[in-house]
């Protein structure tokens, strides 16, 4: 049974986005970055995908109640998020973030996704100061928008903008508490400026959110010794 729902899920998310008709394009590089050790590396950030690998069918049902308004896929998220949650092992866990990526990516705006398409690809080219000036307009325009937020951050970082990034960070946050790439992109940064017990908090907030997350438990475990047991 709940083998079926992720699969129902993670179908209806990606045909939602098929209905965004949000543009196709390759994943971003991640930056490269000097952090810690063991500290996970800024993560990826990607351009709306319309690709459903492995995502399964979507039944009639669930057809009828694809997210088309933004309080539809709040809903689809949140359950989503729950599903990330309690992921059983690596492999469900993989599926249920892919499809939450792909409701990222629908901001419920053609403009703002031609305006994303754009920044992500000049990102791609290494045009950082195009990329911002796009994101600049995506936050201007839907500032409720969590993944606008978080792929200004990552503009910013680049630019070697990081007390900004943070605050994007945060914003991105502060619309979306799950969003577990700004989590781990927070608790990248915090460390690496030495702000262990921020980074400390953002490293276990994002395994609670994703268990599987990729680093964050070796993260936890030693940013646990070196704030040694100091409260947080």
């Amino acid at each position: 049974m709940r083998y079926s729902l992720v699969q129902d899920l993670i179908g209806a998310a990606a045909s939602a986005c098929l209905l965004a008709a949000a543009a196709a394009l390759p994943w971003a590089a991640a930056a490269q970055t000097g952090g810690p050790p063991g500290s996970p590396a800024l993560p990826e950030h990607s351009a709306p995908q319309t690709e459903s690998e492995g995502d399964g069918a979507v039944p009639p049902e669930l057809r009828e109640v694809l997210p088309d308004r933004a309080v539809e896929r709040a809903k689809m998220l949140d359950n989503l998020y729950a599903l990330l949650a309690t992921a059983e092992d690596e492999q469900a866990a993989e599926q249920t973030s892919k499809a939450i990526l792909k409701l990222w990516a629908t901001s419920g705006s053609d403009t703002v996704t031609v305006l994303m398409a754009r920044a992500v690809k000049a990102m791609q080219d290494k045009n950082q100061s195009l990329a911002l000036r796009l994101l600049d307009a995506i936050v201007e325009q839907a500032p409720d928008y969590a993944e606008g937020w978080s792929q200004r951050a990552h503009v910013l970082y680049l630019e070697g903008q990081a007390r900004r990034a943070i605050g994007d960070l945060r914003r991105a946050l502060a619309l979306d508490p799950n969003h577990f790439r700004a989590l781990s992109a927070l608790g990248h940064i915090l460390r690496e400026y030495g702000e262990k017990n921020g980074a400390l908090t953002a490293y276990r907030k994002l395994l609670d959110v994703h268990p599987f997350a990729e680093g964050a438990g070796q993260a936890v475990d030693e940013l646990e010794r070196e704030v040694g047991g100091q409260g947080i």
